[in-house]
């Protein structure tokens, strides 16, 4: 979705290592739910402006139903490594978290979460992940907290670029 001949932000160049299309597996594992595996694609892209765009889009390994989608936007702070993850998720729950990017690593934690009036208990409290790439290989774990559960691994998951 990257526009045509439209350069790369200076700003996101350190940021440029997500760029493309990602295909890959995970596990869900959650203390109140029961373990599962998916298959996710992700598309990191962007149209000229100082900031990445992205997708997530999951379905259940076993079955092939659809489970989690995402969409949003990766910003960094012009001359330092502070960035920025606003994302919208299809169960309702809309997140700004902040961290950092390292070599070919992101690290953010979420600071404020919005919730729809009518979204199903437990309530998500914080979400925290990690994105890197070792090699050709894009790693991804996502931490999350309920109003019942503390701060728990939840999803694990492997890409390749396609």
């Amino acid at each position: 979705m990257a526009a045509k001949d439209v350069p790369l932000h200076d700003a996101v160049k350190p940021l440029q290592w997500l760029l493309g299309k990602w295909k890959g597996e995970g596990k869900g594992i959650y203390p109140t739910i029961e373990d599962f595996n998916y298959i996710e694609d992700l598309e990191f892209y962007h149209v000229g402006q100082p900031m990445l765009q992205f997708s997530f889009s999951s379905v259940n390994k076993a079955t092939n139903k659809p489970l989690h989608r995402e969409a949003g936007f990766l910003r960094i702070k012009p001359g330092t490594n502070q960035v920025a993850f606003i994302s919208s998720h299809n169960n309702g729950v809309s997140e700004m978290a902040e961290g950092t990017v390292g070599s070919q690593c992101i690290t953010v934690e979420s600071h404020t979460l919005g919730r729809m009036s009518f979204g199903k208990d437990p309530k998500t409290k914080k979400l925290k992940r990690t994105i890197n790439l070792d090699g050709d290989t894009l790693h991804q774990i996502l931490y999350m907290e309920t109003d019942v559960t503390p701060l728990t691994e939840h999803l694990r998951a492997t890409y390749r670029k396609i």
